[in-house]
């Protein structure tokens, strides 16, 4: 028989088996009620240990998609209602001043309070921790480097991480000039250069709508107009309404994510992400990539940055260790081009350096090969947290509840039935220590009253799925 199952493949070997079982259901190979092959049969034939197809049955079983039949095996459960996706939404005809300060500070408040189930910050790396590695490795870098290592750092960055990261691109095709590449503290830090680089208070940007909300509070802080640009939730922002937005308004740049999108999880196809590219240039606007999450894709292949397909030098990239390395860490990067100098006048204004010690670290953390190692693992985790996140919200949400269905990153999109408020419910889950994320912050315009944002970015546990049955709880008494 072929090979079905390829231990050369990154996923885990249960994960495939679980997949081809999948697969076989969405064909018609196997039907609702049949009985799936016993552990030994599947071992067999699949030339893989009896634990490892126990394992993916298990995952099979908690996902909703088989059950277990005392003294007679695994069944294939009755075909499960697919989730609705969030609608499209219409484009709004003005650009808007943003105020979403308040809400925003309520939500980092109920991030951080003591015993909350945090499904409302987006923290990739909890589900798998480089704590241990990054201790060794750190420990490692202060005894070679001594007291070199707790200096202040040049202002552009620590020489070695920064030829790590150029190597990185040059594996996607990208040459990235030494001094084109600036250090920064987090993905944060470095938006906020690249729109000042470009832009002027009053200055009109485009963004996703949804999007991720620092970015609207740095528009708001730096007293920009937002234009919202409405994505698909599987393949990114419709470039029809970017097309006739760019024909009716004076956009100076655009804050796009090309590969993962935060809230929604879509993923742009390579097509896409070219055209996008084109209609940008063609009208003289900046693209600021905001490319956070593009190694934690699901897809076969990492997206491409939107770097690759400029002609004219009006890309920017934005990227971050935050969410695959180490949060705290508070270390990313920007690819400037032509207005890096302008860009590192501003980081010297702003904060003059990064960390050095961390710097250092994940320099010694890449070239070691541990950081690709367990970026590998972290992307198996989540995925099979997001097939987990989706089953409970099915199982306990109302039955009208659309959801996103992310290709990569941490965060699921759930849109309520009409009548839902999602803010009154981010309160009502605070007081039994649930924290979600409300739709609107993800607005300039005040949209999605009836979205959440929630993370499967963590370690999966029984107290996971008693908090999403609690917010369940929480919807079917209220609306």
């Amino acid at each position: 028989m072929s090979i079905i199952v390829d231990r050369h493949q990154t996923d885990f070997l249960y994960q495939q088996v679980a997949q081809l079982i999948r697969d076989m259901k969405q064909q018609g190979t196997l039907q609702a009620g049949q009985k799936l092959p016993s552990l030994r049969v599947m071992a067999a034939n699949l030339a893989v240990s009896v634990p490892t197809i126990k394992q993916a049955y298990l995952e099979l079983e908690r996902q909703g998609l088989i059950e277990a039949k005392s003294k007679s095996g695994y069944f294939l459960k009755a075909m499960d209602l697919l989730a609705a996706k969030p609608k499209r939404r219409r484009m709004l005809n003005q650009p808007v001043a943003v105020q979403k300060q308040s809400l925003i500070e309520q939500v980092y408040d109920a991030i951080h309070r003591p015993g909350v189930v945090p499904f409302g910050i987006a923290n990739p790396i909890a589900a798998s921790p480089t704590v241990k590695a990054l201790s060794r490795t750190m420990r490692r870098v202060m005894s070679m480097s001594g007291q070199s290592a707790i200096n202040y750092g040049p202002m552009d960055g620590f020489a070695p991480l920064k030829k790590q990261l150029i190597y990185r691109y040059l594996d996607f095709g990208i040459g990235v000039n030494f001094d084109e590449l600036i250090i920064t503290n987090g993905a944060q830090e470095a938006l906020a250069i690249a729109l000042q680089c470009v832009a002027k208070p009053g200055d009109v940007i485009a963004i996703e709508s949804p999007t991720y909300f620092g970015i609207i509070e740095l528009i708001e802080s730096l007293g920009l107009k937002a234009l919202e640009i409405p994505i698909c939730s599987e393949q990114g922002i419709w470039l029809d309404d970017l097309a006739k937005a760019l024909e009716q308004h004076k956009i100076v740049a655009g804050v796009f994510s090309t590969s993962v999108n935060n809230p929604v999880g879509s993923f742009m196809p390579e097509a896409n992400r070219a055209a996008l590219v084109v209609l940008l240039e063609s009208h003289e606007v900046v693209l600021i990539e905001d490319d956070v999450y593009g190694d934690l894709h699901f897809t076969e292949q990492r997206a491409k940055p939107a770097q690759y397909y400029s002609q004219k030098g009006l890309v920017i990239t934005c990227s971050s260790f935050s969410k695959t390395a180490a949060p705290s860490y508070r270390i990313g990067w920007m690819i400037a081009g032509r207005f890096a100098k302008q860009a590192l006048r501003l980081k010297r204004a702003l904060s003059c350096s990064a960390p050095l010690l961390n710097q250092w670290t994940l320099s010694e953390f890449l070239a070691s090969g541990d950081y690709d190692r367990n970026l590998v693992r972290l992307r198996q985790i989540l995925r099979s947290n997001k097939e987990r996140m989706i089953h409970q919200i099915q199982r306990h949400f109302p039955i009208e509840t659309c959801i996103s269905d992310p290709q990569g990153g941490c965060v699921i999109w759930i849109e309520l039935p009409v009548g839902y408020d999602a803010t009154r419910l981010f309160h009502e889950a605070l007081e039994h220590n649930i924290s979600i994320t409300p739709g609107s912050i993800f607005s300039a315009s005040d949209k999605y009253q009836r979205c959440l944002r929630m993370s499967y970015g963590l370690t999966w546990t029984l107290e996971i799925e008693q908090a999403i049955a609690q917010l369940g709880a929480l919807l079917k008494t209220r609306r």
